[in-house]
């Protein structure tokens, strides 16, 4: 276990602000059942250059509602463990695995990505799905990954990226918050992997899952205002439709631009 890593209270907010945010009614409408670009086939195409296998042991850090751990356990037989910062999402995923008839093989956990709640060398693959670039102390992070893995295991990252300066109206609370305003190069993935210790091995541009998935926000956010005009749909009166469109609007700019973009890259603890 690592105790020298201490969370400032700064740190704390946001992963607090964040895994709220997630585990809204407001994101499950947005989002629907996959919270990251590409979905359950991407989840499952990662699982495939990972080489998941019946037997395994497999990480999954932000796990969220449980549908990518899910989905790995029933497509390859391996063993996961889900890791999650909110306790609403962690109870909906342990009754999702229970559902799903997988709670033999799935399990799930609160904790802290920069502080991993696992002994050392315990796991044969880690995940991580558009997260990464949302916690605050991300140098951390990909440490905790290297020290869980066993000798040889693998690492699949996924998310967003960016090239260039990160546009003035994305890079508000809200945007960092969805997965915007912290994006980072493709390069500094690399940097705080192999800074950590792993190797890569792959890296593979998906930009066009990121683009389908901001238009599918954009469609859904344009639906449902008209909805709860007409009271047809019962909303949080926190949503901001002008602001959330307006962040819709603004990424899907950036998208077509090149300004951001969407990675699965692998990696590995050598032996």
């Amino acid at each position: 276990m690592n105790s020298a890593y201490e969370p400032s209270p700064d740190s704390v907010e946001v992963k607090t602000c964040c895994s709220t945010l997630y585990q809204s009614d407001i994101v499950r409408f947005l989002l629907g059942d996959s919270f990251h670009p590409g979905g359950i086939q991407l989840t499952e195409h990662l699982g495939t250059l990972l080489q998941l296998a019946q037997g395994q042991r497999m990480l999954d850090i932000a796990s969220g509602q449980g549908k990518s751990a899910i989905a790995l356990a029933q497509r390859f037989g391996c063993q996961v463990q889900g890791i999650e910062y909110g306790a609403q999402a962690v109870q909906r995923a342990t009754e999702a695995a229970a559902e799903a008839g997988v709670a033999h093989l799935v399990t799930f956990q609160q904790g802290d990505a920069e502080r991993l709640p696992v002994a050392a060398e315990t796991f044969d693959v880690v995940i991580c799905e558009c997260a990464f670039c949302t916690f605050t102390d991300k140098s951390t992070a990909a440490s905790e990954m290297w020290r869980v893995l066993k000798s040889g295991g693998r690492v699949g990252l996924s998310d967003l990226t960016r090239l260039g300066d990160v546009p003035e109206e994305l890079q508000s609370f809200l945007a960092w918050i969805a997965c915007l305003a912290d994006a980072q190069p493709v390069d500094n993935y690399t940097s705080y992997l192999t800074q950590a210790g792993l190797a890569v091995d792959l890296i593979e541009e998906h930009n066009e899952a990121l683009y389908e998935m901001v238009q599918q926000i954009r469609g859904k956010l344009l639906g449902a205002e008209l909805l709860v005009r007409l009271k047809k749909l019962d909303l949080p009166a926190s949503l901001d439709f002008t602001q959330a469109k307006s962040l819709a609007r603004a990424a899907l700019t950036a998208i077509q631009m090149g300004r951001f973009g969407y990675i699965v890259m692998s990696a590995h603890k050598a032996t």
